[in-house]
Formats: structure tokens, sequence, C-alpha cells
């Protein structure tokens, strides 16, 4: 049967991070990383900034998810986090299958502290520093540079996106589907601790992890692993659901 994990990147980010991904995951599960507007291939398509901009632009993905008949998996990671939570938020409200699994890592929940969330509106200057206090700025940048000009307007907006995600979140409640907190051990932007705060938003089973690395473990090796091995449960936990419906 197999199983599929979408897949969505930190704030300023494209795809790279998962590029490794499918070398590391494991077998039986297909990892597949969804590209927002407003970066790499999809450059000159404009950035979207609140819930309803996001969910036009899942639409795509929304069909192909509601058409499926096989499990699949949801993980995002930091803003991808928030993302992955508003698409099942959205498929919950249609009645439309949800995944088999919600991973999110290296994210606050809805009512958790989030030190940059309200931060999208500071001067240049101002938001620079604090995205630097967490490591946020690669080493050797300078202002008038390829980041600033590329990255740093892309990760402005997305800034945008998580405010206004987590406002919508916060006022849905738990979702009713399994769930899966991941934390950097060395996160100096999201503690384990916070992280944990996510088994407040699920009515099901809810595990939480924490790998070594900071808030980029998402580029590491055991992540992928991890998610590797949930999926692969998610799959031998569905396999006898369906056997029992073709049976009917």
């Amino acid at each position: 049967m197999g199983v599929r994990v979408w897949c969505f990147a930190h704030a300023g980010a494209g795809v790279s991070a998962f590029h490794l991904w499918p070398k590391l995951i494991g077998p039986g599960v297909e990892p597949d990383a969804w590209l927002l507007p407003g970066r790499d291939a999809r450059r000159g398509t404009a950035r979207v900034t609140d819930r309803a901009g996001l969910l036009e632009d899942l639409a795509p993905l929304v069909d192909t998810l509601a058409r499926s008949r096989e499990p699949y998996v949801l993980y995002g990671h930091s803003l991808g986090g928030l993302v992955a939570h508003a698409l099942t938020l959205h498929l919950h409200e249609r009645g439309l299958p949800l995944p088999a699994l919600l991973a999110i890592g290296a994210v606050p929940p809805p009512d958790g502290p989030a030190a940059l969330a309200a931060c999208a509106d500071l001067p240049d200057a101002a938001l620079l520093r604090l995205l630097d206090t967490f490591d946020a700025v690669p080493a050797g940048t300078a202002p008038g540079d390829i980041w600033h000009r590329m990255v740093f307007p892309v990760l402005r907006d997305d800034l945008r996106l998580a405010g206004a995600l987590r406002a919508a979140a916060g006022a849905a409640g738990p979702l009713p589907v399994p769930l899966l907190a991941v934390a950097g051990r060395e996160d100096p932007l999201v503690t384990p601790g916070v992280v944990a705060g996510w088994a407040r938003w699920t009515t099901g089973r809810f595990v939480h992890r924490t790998v070594p690395g900071g808030h980029f473990f998402v580029r590491d090796r055991v992540l992928p692993r991890l998610i590797g091995r949930a999926a692969r449960v998610v799959e031998r936990v569905a396999a006898p659901a369906a056997a029992v419906v073709r049976g009917r």
C-alpha cells in the first residue's frame, strides 16, 4: 500500500530542506514537499500571508487528498507545522479524510509563546537583529546581498502568514487526529517544553519526541528516519481497517 508524506518547510524556505528525505525516510514511504508560492520555481507567484490565500494555493492538494484511498501523513517544520495544521483543520471542516498522522516540528502550539509570530512588521534592522538572535540569519550575510534581497522579504511575509494561522487555529480548538510533535534539543527558538504543548490540540493520540539539533533539525538525518518509522506504523494500523472495508 505505501504511505505518502506531504512536507511543508520553514519560513523563508523552499523545499531544499527535504532534499535527502527520499534516501533517509526508509522503505514503503514516499515524501513529497509542497512548494509555497513566492520562492524557487514559484518565485513569480504572489506570496500568501493569510489563511484564505494559503487554502486557495493548497486547493489542488486538497482535491488530491480527498480522492486518495490510501493513508497519508502531513509533516510541517516551523511555519510548515502551522501550514500542515491549517490544512488538517480545513479538511476536518469540509468533512474530508484526515491524515493518518499530523506531524509537526519546531513550532509552538497556537496558544504557546511565539517569539517571532508578532514581529513581521518590525523595521528591517530590528527584525534582522531578532532573527540573528535565534540563528535564523546565515553567517556572513551582508545588507544588499542575495539573502537580504531574495530570502528576507519571503521570510517577513511568512511571519505574517504564521501569525494569521496561529489566530485561526486558536479559534478552532483541538482536532480528532493523531499528532506527533518533534522538538530540537538545542533549539533556541522553540524549546521541547513548548512543543509539548501541542498535546492540548488533539483529541487523538499524542506523541512528543526530542531529537538532536537546533531549530533546523529538519536538515539532519534523525527526523526523516523518525517520520519514516511513524509512517510505517500508520500503514500497519491502516491495513486491517482497509481490509474490513473491502470485505463489506
